[in-house]
């Protein structure tokens, strides 16, 4: 039986063979990082942060937005697949969240607020790797 395990740099390997005393030697070995220094529950818990800053920059009363969680299942998904329409999207997702009204900040807030949430897969991905802060309003997030 194949079995993959990762090695001390990170890579993937192939065993050819599985063996419960392999297996042990292999989660001990792993446990210790470069520094050869256990890892404590506390690294693992908290661990560096490896993302790169998001790339909507919110306006200033974005901290007075008033989130509802029952507010994203309201909201339109788009995958990026060929037979989607990113037009119909906006629109719909536009539409969701004109019926959302909160007092504390405005239009443009709520929507760069809740558009992440609409997003999946691969476009998900593609609004990650925008080039940070550069999106500043919901007209720059359409085009």
């Amino acid at each position: 039986m194949r079995v993959w395990t990762r090695t001390l740099s990170g890579r993937l390997s192939r065993k050819s063979s599985f063996s419960l005393e392999n297996m042990a030697e292999e989660d001990n070995q792993s446990i210790h990082n470069e520094n050869n220094r256990v890892k404590t529950l506390k690294d693992h818990m908290n661990p560096t942060r490896t993302s790169a800053p998001s790339c909507i920059v919110f306006p200033p009363d974005a901290s007075n937005f008033n989130f509802k969680s029952g507010i994203i299942q309201l909201l339109p998904t788009f995958h990026g697949l060929e037979l989607e329409n990113p037009y119909l999207h906006l629109r719909e997702f536009e539409e969701v969240c004109n019926t959302y009204n909160d007092l504390n900040c405005s239009m443009n807030t709520i929507r760069l607020k809740l558009f992440s949430f609409s997003l999946k897969d691969k476009v998900k991905t593609w609004l990650q790797n925008i080039r940070s802060g550069s999106i500043r309003a919901w007209d720059e997030m359409q085009q």
